[in-house]
């Protein structure tokens, strides 16, 4: 077994020291969108969790949501008093999480102010999230989810047509 990228082995460091249930896995074929996540996972896209890196006001937030559904930048952004809150550029997911874009884990975010979750995740018993590489995911259940990043539940995607 090849020895994983330093920021999964930062993710398993905070799942082991939170005494986390969850488990890390590696998908060599790769996982850089929700869908290609879910088909190597081998479960829905609902049970994907993108995590989104926003940005505003200096202030850097993420926002967890299914991998089917697109997150309301401004729901967000009201939920978290902020305007003109706008998706981070690369340069600047880099800053407030140390992970590099596309491979984005919910944990551990150093210079994030907030983490919002789509509440419907919370429908699932099994979610899974980026762990540092576009490897790597942990699947973990979304009451796990939500202790380990201390998510605050809303109506964070845009309403289906």
């Amino acid at each position: 077994m090849t020895e994983w990228p330093e920021p999964v082995r930062r993710v398993a460091a905070f799942l082991r020291e939170a005494g986390a249930e969850a488990r890390l896995e590696e998908f060599p074929e790769g996982t850089p969108t929700a869908q290609a996540a879910a088909e190597a996972i081998g479960c829905g896209l609902a049970q994907i969790v993108k995590s989104l890196v926003l940005t505003g006001g200096g202030r850097s937030f993420v926002v967890l949501v299914p991998g089917d559904r697109r997150a309301d930048v401004t729901k967000v952004g009201t939920a978290v008093r902020c305007d003109g809150i706008r998706v981070a550029r690369p340069a600047q997911v880099r800053a407030a999480t140390s992970f590099a874009p596309g491979a984005v884990a919910p944990f551990p975010l150093p210079k994030v102010e907030r983490v919002l979750l789509e509440q419907t995740l919370l429908s699932n018993e099994l979610v899974w999230v980026g762990a540092g590489s576009p490897q790597h995911m942990a699947g973990l259940a979304p009451t796990e989810l939500v202790r380990l990043t201390r998510a605050h539940p809303m109506d964070a995607v845009e309403t289906s047509p």
